[in-house]
């Protein structure tokens, strides 16, 4: 399984929200706060073209932000993105 980034702030609802489905659908993930961290913030809005949290990353592919997240559960690529072997 490839590694699940996600890079979000303590009282963001997103971030939380975010998650929250990684953790029901048991999906192990590294969360990397950015709260403080304004280079990493930088380096992060860059490398992801976005500028608000969460930036979720499988492996190489940037997912995006929670939304994005939700729409790959609801219509299954994230199981794909999660298990390549399936595709």
């Amino acid at each position: 399984m490839p590694q699940v980034l996600l890079y979000g702030i303590r009282f963001c609802p997103f971030c939380t929200a975010a998650k929250n489905l990684l953790s029901v659908k048991s999906i192990p993930y590294e969360e990397i706060s950015v709260d403080h961290d304004h280079a990493l913030r930088a380096d992060i809005i860059t490398k992801s073209g976005q500028r608000t949290v969460p930036q979720i990353w499988i492996g190489e592919t940037h997912v995006g932000g929670f939304s994005e997240l939700q729409e790959l559960d609801a219509n299954g690529e994230l199981d794909l993105l999660l298990n390549p072997g399936l595709n």
